[in-house]
């Protein structure tokens, strides 16, 4: 029982940082692999998972964010809004193999659903930048444990 709710701490942890909060996955699954009590390739497959979802997340909001840009409570300016859409269309759906970068990584997840990105293809490009991401922090640390 103890494992499946580290394993579930491991997939939430991994859920909110790819969101707008400032949390941390790599720490809990650093953490969790130098245990040693925990199978190595399960821990990648959840903390990507947790992470993929996450950008999901961003992504159907991004989706639905359009429609209030011009609210006065909106969060982000008009301009800054212009200025990742013009990155984006600039770069294009390859620009989301930055999706694990701290800080512009989840900004990106969400111009990807306001740009209309099919979901097929961003979950494809998300999941290849997250988990290599995830399997090389994973192969460091095994590697110096």
């Amino acid at each position: 029982m103890f494992q499946l709710t580290s394993y579930l701490g491991l997939f939430f942890a991994a859920f909110g940082a790819a969101s707008i909060l400032p949390m941390q996955s790599e720490a809990v699954l650093v953490a969790m692999l130098l245990s040693g009590s925990y199978v190595t390739a399960t821990l990648l497959c959840v903390a990507t998972l947790g992470n993929v979802l996450g950008s999901v997340l961003n992504w159907v909001l991004g989706r639905s964010i359009e429609r209030f840009r011009h609210h006065r409570w909106f969060p982000v300016s008009e301009h800054k809004l212009d200025k990742a859409q013009r990155f984006y269309l600039r770069y294009g759906r390859w620009s989301l193999l930055l999706s694990w970068v701290p800080i512009i990584g989840d900004p990106l997840t969400v111009i990807a659903g306001v740009m209309r990105e099919p979901l097929w293809r961003f979950v494809l490009i998300v999941t290849l930048a997250k988990g290599t991401r995830y399997l090389v922090l994973t192969a460091v640390t095994v590697g110096l444990a």
